[in-house]
C-alpha cells in the first residue's frame, strides 16, 4: 500500500520551495519529471519528449504544465489537489507556455531561472530560447537543502523500505548456494524484492569470488563455488517512492579464505565505528574518516576505493555524500548509507551497508539485520 504525502504536506513543501527560491534570488523553478517533481507534487511523471514541468515562481501560483494525453495521469496522482494543472496540445509551444506562466506570475521580469538538475539538455535549450533574457542555474541549489532533511513521514517511508529489504536478506539461504550462477541467484532475489513490498527493483548485485573485488559488478554466468565469498548489494523503490539499499557479504558453504575472514573482521569494526560516529553537529567527512581509519590501521587502506556513503530518499543516490573533504554538518533528518568495503583485485571483496538516519541525539540504523559474516 502506498503512503502518499497528503495535500497539506505537499503544500508545505511547495511553500518552503517558493520561499527558498525567493531567498536565493531565483525568480522561478522549472521542475521536470524526477524526484524533485515527485517531492513537490506527489506526481511520478513519465519523462517524455513532450514537456511536463512544474512552474514554481518565487511569487505567485505554481502551475503544473502537462501534455493533454498525460492530464488524466497527473490528476490521478493527486497533483491537482495542490497545484493548478495546465495542458498543452501537440501543436502548442509548451516551453513558451511555461515561460509565459512564470513571466505573468512575476509581472514580466524573469532574470534568473532554476532548471531541474536532470532536465534533458534539449529542454534546457528550449527554455533558454523561450526566456532569452534570463540566466539559468540549477533548481537543485534551491531544493537540495529542503530534500536533504527528511520529515517524519519520509523517515517512516525509509524505515519501511529498510525493513522490506532486510526481509530479502533474511531469505538469502534459499537462493545463494554453490552450483548456481550469479544471474540465477539475482533473478530469485529480484522476485523477492517485489514480493516483500517494493514496487520496482533498482539493482541486484551478486558478486562471487573474484567478482566481489569489483564494487559495482552486477551479475554474470559465473557459478558460485563452495567457500566463495559473495557480495550481495540490493535495493528497490517502495510504492511511496522511497528507496532501500543494503549490502551483506556471505560465504556460500565451506570455509572462507583465511585472509578474507581476517579482513572481514576489520571491515565489520570499521562499519560499526562509522555508524557510531553519526550524530548532529559532526561533518560528513568525519563519518567517512571513522571507517577509513579503522581499515587503514588494519592494513587494508589501499583496498577501500570509494566513499563511505551516499544520501538516500526518493533517489538511491542523493546528498549528503559521506566522503573525505565534505564539510557538510550533519543534522537531524539526514539519511544516508554507511558502506565501507575492502576489495582485493582478482581475489575477493566484502562490503557491509546499512541506511542510517541522524536523530536529535545520535543515529538510528534503518537496516537492522546481522552484520556478522554468515556462512550459508
Amino acid at each position: 500500500m502506498a503512503h502518499r504525502p497528503d495535500a497539506t504536506a505537499l503544500q508545505q513543501r511547495l511553500t518552503r520551495a517558493t520561499e527558498a527560491a525567493a531567498a536565493a534570488g531565483v525568480d522561478a523553478l522549472f521542475v521536470t519529471p524526477g524526484a524533485d517533481l515527485r517531492y513537490l507534487t506527489g506526481y511520478e511523471a513519465l519523462p517524455l519528449e513532450r514537456l511536463t514541468c512544474l512552474v514554481l515562481p518565487a511569487r505567485g501560483e505554481p502551475v503544473l504544465v502537462v501534455p493533454r494525453l498525460e492530464h488524466a495521469a497527473a490528476e490521478a496522482s493527486g497533483a491537482g489537489d495542490v497545484v493548478k494543472i495546465a495542458t498543452h496540445e501537440e501543436t502548442d509551444d509548451a516551453f513558451a507556455l511555461a515561460a509565459g506562466l512564470a513571466s505573468d506570475a512575476l509581472g514580466g521580469a524573469v532574470a534568473l531561472v532554476g532548471v531541474a538538475d536532470r532536465m534533458w539538455a534539449e529542454h534546457v535549450l528550449r527554455f533558454r530560447a523561450a526566456l532569452p533574457q534570463a540566466q539559468q542555474t540549477t533548481a537543485g541549489q534551491v531544493l537540495r537543502p529542503l530534500r536533504v532533511i527528511k520529515q517524519a513521514d519520509e523517515i517512516d517511508g525509509l524505515r519501511r523500505a529498510g525493513a522490506a529489504i532486510d526481509r530479502v536478506h533474511d531469505r538469502m539461504a534459499e537462493w545463494l548456494r554453490p552450483g548456481r550462477t550469479e544471474a540465477a541467484i539475482a533473478r530469485d532475489i529480484a522476485d523477492a524484492i517485489v514480493a516483500e513490498g517494493h514496487a520496482t527493483v533498482n539493482f541486484t548485485i551478486v558478486a562471487s569470488g573474484p567478482n566481489g573485488a569489483s564494487p559495482h559488478h552486477h551479475t554474470s554466468d559465473r557459478v558460485v563455488e563452495a567457500g566463495d565469498s559473495v557480495v550481495v548489494d540490493i535495493g528497490g523503490t517502495m510504492p511511496d517512492g522511497y528507496c532501500s539499499d543494503c549490502t551483506r557479504t556471505y560465504v556460500a558453504g565451506g570455509s572462507p579464505d583465511p585472509e578474507f575472514a581476517r579482513y572481514y573482521d576489520v571491515l565489520l569494526a570499521a562499519q560499526k565505528a562509522s555508524c557510531a560516529a553519526v550524530r548532529p553537529g559532526v561533518t560528513a567527512a568525519s563519518v567517512d574518516a571513522a571507517a577509513r581509519d579503522v581499515i587503514t590501521d588494519g592494513g587494508y587502506g589501499e583496498y577501500f576505493v570509494h566513499r563511505t556513503g551516499h544520501g538516500i530518499g526518493l533517489e538511491e543516490h542523493e546528498e549528503p555524500w559521506i566522503v573525505a573533504g565534505n564539510d557538510t554538518i550533519l543534522a537531524p533528518g539526514m539519511a544516508f548509507s554507511i558502506e565501507p568495503g575492502i576489495y582485493l583485485p582478482g581475489r575477493h571483496g566484502a562490503r557491509i551497508e546499512d541506511i542510517v538516519v541522524v536523530t536529535e541525539d545520535g543515529v538510528e540504523r534503518l537496516d537492522t539485520g546481522s552484520r556478522e559474516l554468515q556462512v550459508l
